[in-house]
C-alpha cells in the first residue's frame, strides 16, 4: 500500500521544528514507517540548492530564477527520496513543500500562481500532499519568536507585509481545500497546539481507515 504524504507549512516562528518532532513520535507510536524530510532540501544536491536560496548576499536574487531553483530542488527530492518512499510504503512527513512557494513566491513576492502551477503540473504531474497542516500565529509573534532563535537567512530579513501575504495565502487555500487543509492555531501553549494536531491526525487515521 503507498504510504501517505504529509506537509507541514507555515510562516516564520510558528513552531515547524519543534511540532514535526511531536508528529514524528506520534507516528511511531502508531507504527507507522515514515521518513522525515524538508523543503528546500531533502537530499544532497536538493540540501546545496538550499544553502543557494537561504544564505544573505550581496547580489539581487531574480524572483525567477529564486523559483526555478526551488523547483529544480523539488525535482530532485521527488525523484530521489519522496516517490521512492511514498511508493514503498512508508509516510513521508516534509517541512515545507510546494504550498511554500505559492505562498512566499507567489504572494510573498507577487509573482503570481500561473508559472508556479505550470512548474508544479511538470515537476510533480498528479501528486500532492494527502494531508497539510498550516501552523499559523500573528507574523508579528511569529517574527519576535524566529528573532531568538538564529542569525535571520534572507527570507527572514523580508518585510512584515512580505509576511502578511504569506500568511494569508496560506490561510487562503485552507479556505480553498478544508479537505487537505489544517489550520492549527500555533498561538496557543505548546500542550493545545499538540492537542490540536493529535486530533487532526487521529481523523486522519479514521478516514484512511475507512477509505
Amino acid at each position: 500500500m503507498r504510504g501517505k504524504f504529509i506537509t507541514i507549512e507555515g510562516t516564520e516562528g510558528v513552531g515547524k521544528t519543534t511540532n514535526i518532532e511531536f508528529i514524528k513520535q506520534w507516528l511511531t507510536n502508531q507504527s507507522i514507517p515514515f521518513v522525515n524530510t524538508r523543503e528546500p532540501g531533502g537530499t544532497p544536491l536538493a540540501e546545496e540548492i538550499r544553502q543557494l536560496l537561504l544564505a544573505n548576499r550581496d547580489e539581487a536574487v531574480c524572483s525567477t530564477a529564486e523559483l526555478l531553483m526551488m523547483f529544480a530542488g523539488r525535482a530532485q527530492h521527488i525523484e530521489q527520496l519522496i516517490e521512492p518512499q511514498l511508493a514503498s510504503g512508508h509516510w513521508v512527513l516534509c517541512d515545507r513543500f510546494t504550498d511554500a512557494t505559492y505562498a512566499y513566491q507567489g504572494a510573498g513576492r507577487q509573482m503570481g500562481n500561473q508559472l508556479i502551477s505550470t512548474l508544479e503540473t511538470m515537476v510533480q504531474g498528479e501528486m500532492r500532499p494527502d494531508l497539510t497542516l498550516i501552523l499559523d500565529i500573528s507574523v508579528e509573534q511569529g517574527l519576535e519568536r524566529a528573532g531568538k532563535r538564529s542569525e535571520p537567512d534572507r527570507f527572514e530579513l523580508e518585510q512584515t507585509d512580505f509576511f502578511n501575504r504569506v500568511r494569508q495565502a496560506y490561510l487562503a487555500m485552507a479556505n480553498n481545500q478544508p479537505q487537505r487543509y489544517k489550520v492549527i492555531d500555533a498561538s496557543l501553549p505548546l500542550a493545545e497546539v499538540q492537542q490540536q494536531i493529535s486530533d487532526v491526525l487521529e481523523q486522519f487515521m479514521q478516514q484512511q481507515k475507512k477509505a
